[in-house]
């Protein structure tokens, strides 16, 4: 009779974990992280750079501590660069309030070509709107077709582009309107070597002028390494945000007090009308990546994203957990709702996650997550920090 109760039991109890597998429970509303850093670790740390320039390093000595086998040299840097400053767009207006100053707008994509006579013009203060219609661009309700230029010209002349409750000044270049797929992408063409430079606003102006100066030579190495080609789904070599850099425009050297001093150190990278430092990896520009703060040492981008550079190696970045020198992101808490994180895993929910691999500098390089089906998908640490929106890949939860 024991043993019949004995079998029983051992049945009841299989049927049980069949019918409710492990992982059949609920997913939770939010994960909770803690770590160290901001952004993906990759290339020179801005706040390691930082504590460098405060202990006397020059700018070559900060970059070549964090870019391994370059040259600081000068290098011809005489190209124009486009810039996306609006991506997708429906609907947008430009406006100069400089006096005596004015727009005009040209059909197609004509940049500064002489012999063209605008189609529309408007004055100092007369906002003109541009909206999508079917495959045309509407100027003050015409039609004017799938490209425009705009341009704009008086002394010292601005002009201001708004998008919804966003509004932006732009001091240099042209701007070109063309329409993709219903939308309009919209960007500015300006001169890389300076005036694009001015517009970067990737560290604070107040900073020590060394670290200025070598964020001022890795913008620009990155900027002529993006070159090569213009990208179809922005009409762009580069994107005005953090994808690429954070361009603002005349925002930045405009800044009460410390703009001067930005556009100062743009302007002592510059060497003669033909060349300015930049970094060079076997003769060429290099893709120099950089991020606010680490886990405690950057990260090669093939433990970012699996590619591989020579110049992205592994060193000591000890001022990013310091706390008196990183009081934001020494240590951070965040955290992610469960929609974030499915969708991180292209999963329908996530009720486990799993820490699969750390690099030598301790972040995360590989990530599991299984849902509630008992499905498991593993990504990258720096794939899943960029999609659930926390600080950096060097974390735990």
């Amino acid at each position: 009779m024991k043993t019949y109760k004995s079998l029983f039991a051992l049945l009841f109890t299989a049927l049980i974990f069949t019918a409710h597998p492990a992982y059949a429970q609920s997913a939770p509303p939010t994960f909770e992280f803690t770590g160290s850093g901001y952004g993906h670790g990759v290339g020179m740390s801005q706040i390691g750079g930082k504590a460098r320039a405060v202990s006397g390093e020059s700018a070559s000595a900060i970059l070549n501590y964090y870019y391994k086998d370059v040259q600081i040299v000068p290098f011809v840097d005489t190209h124009t660069i486009r810039v996306n400053i609006a991506h997708s767009a429906k609907s947008i207006s430009f406006i100069t309030h400089t006096p005596s100053s004015q727009i005009d707008i040209f059909e197609g994509d004509i940049a500064f070509e002489t012999g063209s006579s605008p189609v529309a013009t408007f004055s100092t203060k007369k906002r003109v709107t541009l909206s999508t219609i079917t495959q045309s661009i509407l100027v003050a309700g015409i039609a004017r077709g799938k490209t425009l230029t705009l341009r704009w010209s008086g002394e010292n002349a601005l002009i201001t582009m708004t998008r919804g409750t966003a509004s932006t000044k732009y001091k240099y270049g042209y701007i070109t309107i063309k329409m993709a797929k219903g939308s309009m992408e919209v960007t500015n063409t300006l001169a890389l070597r300076d005036e694009y430079l001015y517009g970067i606003s990737e560290v604070p102006s107040s900073w020590p002028s060394a670290m200025m100066e070598a964020q001022v030579i890795a913008s620009r190495s990155y900027a002529l390494s993006r070159l090569s080609n213009i990208r179809s789904v922005c009409d762009c070599q580069v994107f005005s945000h953090i994808s690429d850099q954070n361009f603002v425009g005349y925002a930045k050297e405009s800044e009460p007090r410390f703009g001067q001093l930005w556009r100062a150190a743009v302007d002592r990278t510059i060497i003669d009308t033909q060349t300015s430092l930049v970094v060079l990896s076997e003769g060429k520009p290099a893709q120099t990546y950089f991020f606010s703060s680490s886990g405690g040492a950057t990260q090669t981008t093939r433990d970012a994203w699996g590619g591989f550079s020579a110049y992205t190696q592994s060193v000591s970045d000890s001022a990013s957990v310091d706390v008196t020198l990183n009081p934001r992101f020494a240590k951070w808490r965040a955290s992610a709702t469960q929609e974030l994180v499915a969708k991180a895993f292209i999963l329908p929910d996530v009720v486990k996650l799993e820490i699969l691999s750390r690099n030598e500098a301790g972040a995360v390089t590989s990530i599991a997550g299984t849902s509630s089906g008992g499905v498991t998908k593993q990504i990258r640490g720096d794939t899943f920090r960029s999609r659930v929106k926390i600080p950096s890949p060097w974390f735990n939860f």
